[in-house]
């Protein structure tokens, strides 16, 4: 699919965002409801626009929407309508936009991108089971769980439609069915563990899903250790041939019993130029990484 996006992908690399839910509560919310950063939509929206704003002017080219957990059936759950919902899908984009339009700087004559997250069916479970798929659905059902919300972000116009965090193949052919005919380009990003998708699934076989798909402009990896990241580029450039986009986690560990993180950020300058020199084209942050770090990204020299 041809797209100004797509051209700008194979025009040049570009700086992604990094984690909103971290910018988030530096800024003092408290995400700890199953909706997660998705609730700051009806109930503080400005806050979602200052954290995408305070990336763009780190140097992000692209940011990322708040609609990683924002799914009618999560909405409901909450009592909030199917009207309201597809209300609070649209607003993820629009906010996004607000920020951009805001940016005073950043790098300088540099167009700003909006990608509308659709995070994966295990997101909406809010059991972390992102982190394993096989959730016992079939691929039509999954497909019939995606498709009502990327049709929503879709009549937003977001320059693209992030499809992230994919723990497992099943749910990749899922979404790339769901993305037929939206008209709007979408990256898919799978959540890995080593050399396989979460559920086990050897790389080579996940990307091949997307070789032949039209509407997929470029494929990748995120929310996974910094130290998965190379090897997955480097494999997702030679089966596809298409851009790669990578925004791994800061590598620090999430211990649930004390509900702090541990260790120390692995995310390295060296380890970006080791991505881009595998062949990523779109590159950022995901969990516990900041503007700092998307700063550095931004202001380091475009060539491995």
């Amino acid at each position: 699919m041809t797209s100004d996006f797509a051209d700008a992908l194979a025009s040049g690399p570009l700086v992604l965002d990094g984690g909103l839910s971290n910018r988030l509560e530096a800024a003092g919310h408290d995400l700890g409801d199953a909706l997660w950063s998705a609730r700051l939509l009806a109930d503080d929206p400005e806050a979602i626009t200052r954290a995408h704003l305070a990336y763009f002017e780190a140097g992000a080219d692209v940011v990322i929407t708040s609609s990683y957990q924002a799914t009618f059936e999560g909405f409901a759950r909450r009592g909030i309508g199917a009207e309201r919902a597809a209300e609070l899908l649209a607003l993820s984009v629009e906010s996004a936009r607000e920020a951009a339009r805001r940016a005073r700087v950043g790098r300088p004559g540099r167009r700003r991108w909006v990608a509308a997250s659709a995070g994966p069916y295990g997101a909406m479970l809010a059991d972390g089971s992102e982190y394993r798929g096989r959730y016992g659905l079939g691929v039509g059902e999954l497909e019939r769980f995606h498709r009502p919300r990327l049709e929503v972000l879709a009549a937003a116009r977001p320059d693209v439609l992030a499809l992230e965090t994919v723990p497992d193949t099943d749910e990749a052919v899922a979404l790339l069915r769901a993305v037929r005919g939206l008209g709007v380009p979408a990256w898919l990003s799978y959540t890995v563990d080593g050399d396989r998708t979460r559920a086990g699934q050897p790389l080579e076989e996940a990307f091949a899903l997307a070789a032949d798909a039209e509407e997929v402009v470029a494929v990748g990896v995120n929310c996974c250790a910094p130290g998965d990241v190379s090897g997955a580029v480097w494999t997702a450039a030679r089966v596809t041939g298409k851009p790669v986009v990578a925004y791994p986690n800061s590598g620090e560990v999430w211990d649930a019993r004390a509900r702090a993180w541990r260790g120390r950020s692995l995310f390295t300058p060296r380890l970006v130029r080791e991505w881009r020199a595998a062949g990523a084209r779109l590159v950022g942050g995901c969990c516990r990484v900041g503007p700092d770090a998307i700063r550095s990204i931004a202001s380091a020299p475009s060539s491995p």
